[in-house]
């Protein structure tokens, strides 16, 4: 007779969304008949394909918001390096080197609850660049922007925005509270309205709960968000959060395990943090995980394209654009 999970599971692949009481039931189950089961679902709906990309920092520090992980915050004593938005040529180079090395996508990050006018006329040039240069798509995460600053970032190339919601509706003011989680879902609906597709995930390791973690991918379902970055905090010295304990991999397998049921269809992406995984997130590419940043994160080291490409090849995953 087949047990809970395995009905739940066969229900998720006919079609079924599951709902909050089940996805607390599915968090507390044997973590590796879990993951058995997630990456079953994955393969079910994406396949082989991998959705790899890398960012860059492309306007570090002075940032105005207190959010309690970020080393860019100005609230903060760290020691990241802090410039201005950077020009066209070095944002063209990096996409180049990226891309020569098979890389589909390619995003842009600044620091700052949002760019202003000037900022953004001055990264549509960029982006313009790019585009007539290099062979990449091209991603954006300008924080809380207006659908006609997204428009002018569409027609400029881009063709993604990435606005983490971090973490649940209830738990964000414990996070950051110079904006709102509200102001996080209209700069997305915003995005869309722009015709641009949008990437938003979360921080796990924050100090939410499981129920936390669960309300925030029942929202990306809400959403119709297709690629979910979930990234584990590391915790930077002179933020408020420099003492929150790591969560370890098999914390992260069984949230990516629980997120691929609720979120059957999307991309499941590896992202800040990945690092500190001694595997480097091999086993959560094997419970539900099927995209990844690559090479260097924001403001810490990362994981070289060259040796994620020659995991993924171990894991028989096929780098996408998707």
């Amino acid at each position: 007779m087949k047990n809970r999970l395995e009905m739940l599971k066969e229900k998720v692949l006919n079609g079924y969304q599951i709902y909050k009481k089940e996805a607390l039931f599915l968090a507390e189950q044997s973590l590796e008949e879990l993951c058995k089961a997630a990456d079953e679902i994955r393969r079910a709906f994406c396949g082989n394909a991998f959705d790899l990309c890398t960012i860059i920092n492309g306007k570090s520090g002075k940032c105005s918001e207190n959010c309690k992980y970020c080393a860019q915050s100005s609230f903060y004593q760290t020691h990241v390096e802090s410039y201005p938005l950077l020009g066209t040529e070095e944002l063209v180079q990096q996409a180049e080197y990226n891309s020569q090395r098979g890389v589909p996508r390619y995003s842009i990050v600044t620091s700052g609850k949002k760019l202003n006018s000037e900022e953004v006329e001055q990264v549509c040039v960029s982006i313009r660049q790019i585009k007539k240069s290099v062979n990449i798509s091209v991603c954006v995460s300008f924080g809380l922007l207006e659908e006609e600053d997204f428009r002018k970032i569409k027609e400029a190339g881009a063709e993604r925005v990435h606005n983490n919601l971090e973490t649940s509706e209830v738990y964000f003011p414990k996070v950051c509270t110079t904006h709102t989680w509200q102001d996080k879902i209209r700069a997305l609906k915003n995005a869309r309205a722009a015709g641009m597709s949008v990437c938003s995930g979360g921080i796990m390791g924050l100090g939410e709960t499981m129920e936390d973690r669960i309300d925030l991918a029942l929202t990306l379902q809400n959403l119709g968000v297709n690629s979910v970055p979930i990234n584990m905090l590391n915790p930077i010295p002179g933020t408020p959060y420099e003492k929150n304990p790591k969560l370890t991999e098999e914390d992260m397998r069984r949230i990516i395990a629980v997120f691929r049921f609720i979120l059957p269809k999307s991309f499941i992406r590896l992202a800040g943090g990945r690092g500190l995984m001694e595997d480097q997130g091999r086993n959560c590419f094997r419970s539900g995980a099927n995209a990844a940043i690559t090479g260097d994160m924001l403001t810490t080291a990362g994981i070289t394209i060259r040796r994620d490409m020659e995991m993924l090849k171990e894991l028989g995953y096929q780098v996408v654009k998707v």
